[in-house]
């Protein structure tokens, strides 16, 4: 298995783990480069096994397949334990990481990410019903226009849409359809008081992919995490709110003291 790896800092002696979200990759984490490299911290953000430039072999893309995977490549090649943050997707495995291999993970960052993923609302269900249905039917390529215009609707926001298309173009479409059912499937919920490393989920306060209470459902399972919503912020708040997105993810690698369990709005 070839692993693509955007490692932008190699000078710097404190890596993190980036991993991204769904038909994306590695270097979606491009606008917190800056930021954490200028922090001290080594962004170590791959192209998960079929997405961007990685290949894949394993005939079953699955959360704890992936996850094993991405676990034998990061042993050996960076100093760990390190801190891991994941987008939606990337989350999943973030998580599936450190129930698995907590010998690799010190620090965990969800964004945007669940444990167990159901819609609440029919408006919830319709957008996933269908964008899944379109991926199936019609290729992954096909229901591109639809997943950029939900996650990045503002106009000035076009160059993020078509950023998002290609990269949903190139995508293996058999890799995309499959990495969706296992996302459907995956249900980490009765594991997450296992974890107990300093923990932030942050969320986007707009975010119409993974529901805010899904969110919290996540937070308020793992013991003493804490949950960030940021305002304005959508799905890819990584993307859409960098500035504020950024200054929390620094405040939470760095923080003074660790807080009880809490949800916080904030902005920064």
């Amino acid at each position: 298995m070839a692993i693509y790896c955007y490692d932008p800092a190699p000078y710097n002696g404190r890596p993190i783990l980036l991993l991204h979200g769904l038909g994306a990759d590695g270097h979606s984490w491009g606008l917190q480069f800056p930021a954490l490299i200028e922090a001290g911290f080594r962004p170590i953000a791959p192209d998960l096994p079929g997405f961007g430039h990685s290949s894949v072999v394993e005939p079953h893309w699955d959360i704890p397949s992936i996850t094993a995977l991405m676990a034998d490549w990061l042993q050996g090649r960076f100093e760990t334990p390190m801190p891991v943050a994941g987008l939606s997707m990337g989350g999943t495995i973030a998580l599936q990481l450190t129930l698995t291999r907590p010998d690799l993970v010190n620090r965990l960052a969800l964004v945007s990410t669940f444990a167990f993923l159901r819609p609440r609302h029919w408006q919830d269900l319709t957008y996933l019903l269908k964008r899944f249905l379109v991926a199936v039917t019609r290729g992954s390529a096909a229901q591109a226009d639809m997943v950029a215009f939900h996650l990045f609707p503002n106009p000035d926001q076009a160059d993020l849409r078509r950023e998002l298309v290609q990269l949903i173009d190139e995508s293996d479409p058999e890799v995309y359809r499959t990495a969706m059912r296992a996302l459907v499937r995956f249900d980490g919920r009765r594991r997450l008081s296992e974890i107990h490393i300093p923990t932030m989920v942050i969320s986007g306060a707009l975010d119409s992919t993974v529901p805010i209470e899904t969110q919290r459902e996540l937070a308020r399972g793992i013991p003493g995490a804490q949950h960030v919503i940021i305002p304005g912020a959508r799905h890819a708040v990584i993307a859409d709110q960098t500035a504020r997105f950024n200054s929390v993810l620094l405040d939470f690698l760095q923080p003074a003291g660790q807080p009880s369990q809490s949800e916080t709005f904030r902005t920064p």
